[in-house]
């Protein structure tokens, strides 16, 4: 899997945006403005997703392709590399767990918005 079929199906769910707030080498998808994924255009082999702690470890354990996000919180966020033993199915499975992530976390307002966008 490329940065841009990672891009593509992240735009393709619900209510997901993309911006560059850190920069336009950073690109930065999100869910109702809640961060679930980064991609480092300098560094297209890879890309930081939200997961579950417990969840996170197994992975890094099982997987070489998986390890703690740089310059982020190692407890919830791995980096993967797209050209190591995660394939797509691995990578699509982890950036939807990424994105419900995000929606545990949403305020029942937020719940609601989201709830009734098409």
């Amino acid at each position: 899997m490329d940065i841009e079929t990672v891009r593509e199906y992240c735009l393709s769910k619900k209510a997901t945006t993309e911006d560059t707030p850190f920069g336009e080498d950073i690109l930065v998808i999100r869910v109702m403005g809640k961060m679930y994924l980064c991609i480092n255009l300098n560094t297209p082999d890879r890309i930081t997703m939200k997961c579950d702690p417990e969840y996170a470890l197994e992975l890094r354990d099982h997987y070489n392709a998986i390890e703690g996000a740089w310059h982020f919180n190692k407890k919830y966020w791995n980096q993967v590399f797209l050209d190591s033993d995660a394939n797509d199915k691995l990578i699509k499975h982890l950036i939807d767990h990424s994105y419900e992530e995000v929606l545990k976390k949403f305020t029942k307002k937020m719940r609601t918005e989201y709830d009734i966008l098409p």
